[in-house]
């Protein structure tokens, strides 16, 4: 018998666009957030969808609406601050769990901490199931397997439009403050090491016609895509190092790899200020009781539910997620380019199509997954297709310049 679907923080931002999404697909989850009276009228308006109130900070009220089987997903963030009682409750349950973070710290939790455990309770962990960072995974292990065994490093660079557009969600800024006060992680030498977010920056030559006209209208139309879109218009797009899932997801996926980068190019011109931020940050947080403070005053200046881009900007919003797999002297052996919807529609259409997948029993295996290990290579580009990005003809260069 398939498993109940939950949706935990069903009327924030990135909540709702999943409950939609979840509808659209036919499935009935039942909604659960802090509001009583914003659940319940959410779900009278998607059909008389079943409604709770719980919250993270009193974690029965979570554990009460799980059982053995079921799916709890969760777009409470910031996570490193809120998403462990979930995490917890589900694998207590023998649930199946999903989130929609994008922080390195937490994923690394949920793969190192919380995996093990889940093995044992026979849950399946899918963190990181939105545009942070189910594309990357999906064209990284495209590329390996394009690149076939002498691959030894990935590297997967994000770019969306809607972001240079400073059009972020509430959620997207705490988390991207959360991050840049807690260590981040990198893939190297064949293993997991610490290190700061932003530390490095490296430059990808993206040439995409099919973005022309997408940034904004005042371009509509144009057949040059440096108009529409600067930083990949056919010359090299900065990008800033993360810790993401790809680090612990894609050498499963291609045993012989040794590195694995993920860069995010959101921030264009930013990339080198924002790396100089990274590091003062790191020097500051090495102070006694600095972090406390950064992270205190982040959230009381960074909420995370306060909205995001409305539907007219996310239709006009477009990413492009690249993977250059390359051998052990440096030289690319394959490039895979993925093009499509903006990060916060495919967010809510992936989370519903991973949702309804593992409460359906296709979910392989238990434990924390990726992308791939978790619902297998086809399978998930049907999956991120029908969320809307797919495979695309774009030019992509090698990444070069580091710093």
């Amino acid at each position: 018998m398939a498993g109940s679907i939950v949706l935990l923080g069903a009327t924030g931002f990135t909540g709702e666009l999943t409950a939609r999404a979840l509808v659209r697909r036919g499935a009935r989850p039942l909604l659960a957030g802090r509001s009583r009276e914003r659940v319940r009228a959410l779900a009278r308006e998607l059909g008389g969808l079943d409604s709770a109130v719980a919250d993270v900070a009193r974690p029965a009220s979570i554990a009460a609406l799980v059982r053995r089987g079921d799916v709890l997903v969760s777009t409470v963030g910031p996570f490193v601050r809120h998403g462990a009682p979930v995490v917890r409750a589900a694998i207590a349950a023998g649930a199946h769990y999903i989130d929609s973070t994008g922080e390195s710290r937490f994923i690394r939790d949920v793969f190192e901490l919380y995996g093990p455990q889940a093995r044992a309770a026979g849950s399946g962990l899918l963190t990181a199931m939105g545009y942070d960072y189910v594309p990357g995974n999906l064209a990284g292990a495209l590329a390996l397997r394009d690149a076939g065994r002498h691959a030894v490093r990935v590297d997967v660079a994000y770019f969306a439009s809607i972001a240079t557009a400073g059009q972020l969600s509430g959620g997207t800024r705490a988390s991207a403050a959360a991050m840049l006060t807690e260590q981040g992680h990198a893939y190297r030498d064949g293993r997991i090491v610490g290190e700061r977010a932003a530390r490095h920056v490296r430059e990808f030559g993206v040439a995409s016609p099919a973005v022309a006209g997408v940034a904004s209208p005042a371009v509509a139309g144009t057949a040059d895509p440096r108009a529409a879109w600067p930083e990949l218009g056919g010359r090299a797009g900065p990008a800033v190092s993360i810790g993401a899932s790809e680090q612990f997801a894609l050498p499963r996926v291609h045993p012989g790899l040794r590195d694995v980068g993920v860069w995010l190019g959101w921030f264009g011109a930013a990339s080198r200020p924002l790396q100089l931020l990274s590091a003062a940050t790191e020097l500051v947080t090495k102070l006694p009781g600095a972090r406390r403070a950064i992270g205190a005053a982040s959230a009381r200046l960074v909420r995370g539910s306060n909205g995001g881009p409305d539907a007219a900007t996310r239709a006009r919003a477009r990413s492009v997620v690249v993977a250059v797999a390359s051998d052990a002297d440096g030289a690319p052996l394959a490039t895979v380019a993925l093009e499509g919807a903006g990060p916060y529609d495919f967010t809510g259409a992936m989370l519903a199509w991973s949702a309804i997948r593992a409460a359906a029993g296709d979910l392989r295996g238990s434990g924390a997954l990726g992308p791939v290990d978790g619902f297998g290579l086809d399978e998930l580009r049907g999956g991120v297709r029908d969320a809307g990005i797919d495979r695309a003809a774009c030019a992509v260069g090698p990444p070069d310049r580091v710093g």
